[in-house]
């Protein structure tokens, strides 16, 4: 069996702990000669919205949300262009991207499309009651990955058994 890694994905929402991964990844990059991709998903919450009455929602809501998403992708890009040094992305084939959507389908998405020979994303390392109410968008994307998944623990992670 030969594995290789051509593409690494990064999926960043800015936390400490992404930012853990994305130093696992440039590293990964580096000992591979490899294209590094991160990505950002910005949430569409226009689907996730309830609408009131006979399906409509409030006047101008979904222009707002729409506007919001254009000035959160416009952020997200200046923030992503802070993650490297100048120096490290001109040396190194990196690209950046913003998706609109649910992070975890984005993401899988995303590595398909490219296609991703391994994606290195971090866990917030939530305890067992907040991880079953909220889920997990890292165990989704290790469910769903069309590669392997290769998850980074923030460092005050402690193990709870279930």
């Amino acid at each position: 069996m030969d594995f290789s890694i051509k593409r690494i994905l990064c999926p960043t929402d800015f936390s400490e702990t992404a930012n853990k991964a994305l130093a696992c990844a440039c590293d990964l990059t580096e000992k591979f000669n490899a294209e590094l991709h991160v990505l950002h998903v910005v949430r569409d919450y226009a689907t996730e919205w309830p609408s009131y009455g006979e399906g409509t929602v409030f006047p101008g809501f979904l222009d707002q949300i729409e506007k919001n998403a254009e000035e959160l992708e416009v952020a997200a890009f200046n923030q992503l262009g802070e993650l490297l040094s100048h120096e490290w992305t001109q040396s190194h084939n990196v690209t950046f991207a913003v998706e609109h959507g649910k992070e975890f389908v984005e993401i899988v998405r995303f590595a398909r499309e490219l296609p991703a020979d391994l994606i290195v994303i971090g866990t917030h390392g939530r305890g067992i009651v907040s991880h079953a109410l909220l889920g997990s968008i890292a165990e989704k994307v290790v469910q769903k990955a069309p590669c392997p998944v290769l998850t980074i623990k923030p460092d005050e992670h402690s193990f709870e058994l279930p």
